[in-house]
């Protein structure tokens, strides 16, 4: 490997090392203050605390990635052309897009290793903060999901859920128990959907099953629709169900057979799918962008202005990639388009910049 080759990885490895450490250490220190009266009060050590908060620093990290890896390609190539290092190169023959390997070898590594950190770590250990937070701290250990049945036990109620929509705010396949103090079955909803609307549940195609106390006997009544009181929130059903993030690829590719082949819809699982595997090569992207921005003459001087200008790009790319991911959801973006549209925006943007650079 040429030197200039060697020096620009360590150069990166070590202003990546010291971005990733300072976000990550701010990031939990944060973090910490804001819920560490919340395990105090359920009784829990320290201990438990700072277990919860490593736990969460795999997910901190493959989110910070993308900008640790574009802002030290800034910063190393400012560097260098403040101290006149890049003019000296470029007097002896060099083209930026000698500089372009190292640092597009360095975006693949970063981009494979961000793949496992979201397919294999994190969620191992997003399972494991979460099951810290929800059943140890705030005690909800009345709701239950494994994977897309959801159970919630209430005041003598119990609810079953087969699949939640967190976008429509809609529930399929619910029932609805009700028991006496003697733990006898006295009410009992069906209905094929819900949804919550205005602060109330409306219920739909509902068959409804009452307790006639005088004969033990039971009266059905069928519905269209029926507004009924329910102890729970969508946000409350939103804590509980296995996010996208939370899975493997594998899971999620089961997860979305399984509620598709029970007549769910699963767009917004399949636009997470995509999202999956268009990520992690934003790093790529990054280190093609900020090569193209550092090494440009007019930055000399003003390596302040070029770290504020990465962390713009940055704040773009997440506004572009989330916008579009939004779109993927509401249905107005196929799933693949949606997830890796911002890719495809950003990548012609850094060739752009790249072919302007000399």
């Amino acid at each position: 490997m040429p030197i200039i080759y060697k020096y620009l990885t360590r150069e990166i490895f070590k202003y990546f090392a010291i971005i990733l450490t300072m976000v990550v250490g701010i990031y939990v220190a944060v973090d910490f203050f804001e819920k560490v009266d919340n395990f105090m009060e359920a009784g829990l050590s320290l201990s438990k605390t700072f277990s919860y908060l490593i736990l969460k620093i795999p997910f901190i990290v493959a989110q910070i990635i993308p900008l640790g890896i574009l802002l030290a390609v800034l910063i190393v190539f400012g560097l260098m052309a403040k101290n006149n290092e890049l003019v000296a190169l470029k007097s002896s023959g060099i083209s930026i897009y000698y500089f372009l390997t190292p640092v597009i070898l360095l975006g693949i590594i970063f981009s494979a290793f961000l793949f496992f950190l979201s397919e294999v770590i994190v969620p191992v250990s997003m399972e494991h903060a979460n099951r810290i937070w929800l059943k140890e701290v705030r005690k909800e250990s009345a709701v239950i999901s494994k994977e897309k049945d959801i159970w919630i036990k209430g005041n003598r109620i119990i609810t079953h859920i087969k699949h939640y929509d967190s976008a429509n705010k809609a529930v399929f396949g619910i029932t609805i128990n009700y028991f006496d103090i003697d733990f006898r079955l006295i009410r009992r909803i069906d209905a094929k959907k819900g949804v919550f609307i205005q602060n109330r549940w409306y219920l739909y195609d509902v068959a409804q099953q009452n307790l006639n106390k005088k004969d033990n006997n039971y009266k059905i009544s069928f519905h269209k629709k029926l507004i009924e009181k329910l102890d729970f929130m969508p946000d409350d059903l939103m804590r509980v169900i296995k996010k996208s993030e939370d899975m493997s690829f594998k899971e999620l590719i089961a997860y979305i057979r399984k509620i598709e082949a029970e007549g769910y819809d699963a767009t917004s699982y399949r636009v997470d799918l995509y999202a999956k595997t268009a990520f992690p090569f934003v790093c790529i992207i990054m280190c093609m962008i900020g090569t193209g921005i550092a090494v440009r003459e007019k930055i000399k001087e003003g390596l302040p202005v070029i770290i504020a200008c990465g962390i713009g790009i940055a704040f773009l790319y997440w506004i572009s990639y989330s916008f579009c991911i939004s779109l993927g959801y509401g249905e107005m973006l196929t799933p693949i388009i949606a997830a890796w549209a911002a890719n495809l925006i950003f990548l012609c943007f850094g060739v752009l910049i790249l072919l302007n650079a000399e």
